[in-house]
């Protein structure tokens, strides 16, 4: 083990074998909470290639070299499987993304401060060093965030850096953990992290994967074509593992959807498709793909979703203008963050539709800000300026 001196926490540990890893991770689960980050490289690859953990408790700070030879991490997922330990990221997303490859699993009792810091009103997914100047008054050393973590050997200087996400994470864990159930607001953090809990989350369904690309046709032939090639494209990045955009850009398929191309030559006078690409593997298991998705039925081919078909009606600007300052004046007198309460585009539907189902209608949202964004739009409720802040007033 390669110790590296901080004066305010625990020596960080590297942590370089089976052996190791298995102390410190029985140690940890004894423990109620145990922070936790990664540091990982993509920029090549589709699927994130981990390269370090960071673990943090009462009494250890570790960075598992996870890229160490013959270092078996299955004692890191019985670490992340035990509820009876509360796992503490912050901005969780990527890291659990990680988990679920390599564990096949998501780990059990999960807390992201980020969230936690959306509900507590530090802002919309607000950062972690920023989050520990402003409760904890450091400033955090940043200048390996641009660190290749895959590179071998580690600097005490890198080491001490990745120490650091997840030291400060206790006393910003312990600060948010106070002030909420102070405020009961507990419940709504939990609302928000059933979506991290949930597999699906991070494995949307690959059919549909188009939609994200907000083709501007109705033609149905075109997006059933764009449907297919769009979750081909998904499976094909993750087998032969390079980002799905080195892969064929989003650019590419589009045009692939509108021209339908059915031979090598055709395929190949796409943009962004090369003769090789057109020849391989790939670009044979793309033509394919196209003719399979030729022979569509047309009563099984895809629409545009709702409200995105190019004569939909568009929301009034002013009414959608009005929403967000309701929005902006009701975020600020509870002290949450906008975004975690209604997206511009929930707040373009609801101007269209007063029926709409979008989250600002369900549980805490609807009581910071559904219901009177109902009244605003029904003519009950007003809105007024007093000393420098947005009154409300019911008619």
């Amino acid at each position: 083990m390669a110790r590296v001196s901080r004066p305010e926490f625990p020596a960080p540990v590297l942590v370089t074998t089976t052996a190791e890893l298995e102390a410190v991770t029985a140690r940890l689960r004894r423990e109620p909470f145990v922070t936790i980050d990664t540091e990982f490289v993509r920029e090549r690859t589709y699927w994130p290639e981990l390269c370090l953990v960071q673990l943090a408790g009462e009494n250890d700070v570790v960075v598992i070299d996870t890229t160490a030879p013959g270092i078996d991490l299955s004692s890191l997922g019985g670490l992340l499987d035990d509820a009876g330990v509360i796992k503490v990221f912050h901005a969780a997303r990527q890291d659990l993304e990680i988990f679920l490859h390599l564990f096949d699993r998501l780990p059990a009792a999960l807390f992201d401060t980020q969230v936690a810091a959306m509900v507590a009103g530090y802002g919309d997914q607000v950062g972690y060093d920023n989050l520990v100047w402003s409760l904890l008054g450091v400033q955090i050393d940043k200048s390996h965030r641009f660190s290749d973590w895959s590179v071998r050997p580690l600097s005490a200087a890198q080491i001490g850096y990745a120490a650091a996400d997840v030291t400060y994470l206790r006393q910003v864990y312990g600060q948010l953990l106070a002030q909420l159930e102070k405020e009961g607001r507990l419940d709504w953090v939990a609302a928000e992290l059933d979506v991290l809990n949930n597999p699906a989350t991070f494995r949307p369904d690959p059919l549909t994967l188009w939609e994200k690309m907000r083709p501007r046709t109705s033609n149905r032939r075109m997006l059933g074509v764009l449907r297919a090639i769009v979750a081909w494209r998904e499976g094909e990045a993750q087998r032969i593992n390079v980002p799905r955009q080195r892969l064929l850009k989003d650019e590419s398929l589009m045009e692939i959807a509108a021209t339908m191309p059915a031979s090598i030559e055709a395929l190949a006078r796409v943009r962004g498709v090369s003769r090789g690409f057109a020849e391989g593997r790939s670009g044979q298991s793309l033509l394919e793909t196209v003719a399979q998705a030729l022979t569509i039925p047309d009563a099984d081919l895809p629409r545009l979703p709702k409200g995105r078909a190019k004569d939909a009606q568009r929301p009034s600007p002013a009414l959608v203008a009005l929403l967000k300052v309701l929005l902006a004046a009701c975020c600020e007198t509870h002290r949450v963050a906008p975004k975690l309460v209604a997206s511009s585009e929930d707040l373009d539907r609801f101007a269209l539709d007063d029926a709409a189902d979008i989250p600002a209608f369900q549980g805490w949202r609807n009581e910071v800000f559904g219901k009177l964004a109902r009244e605003l739009k029904a003519g009950r409720l007003v809105m007024g300026v007093e000393g420098g802040k947005v009154r409300l007033i019911h008619a």
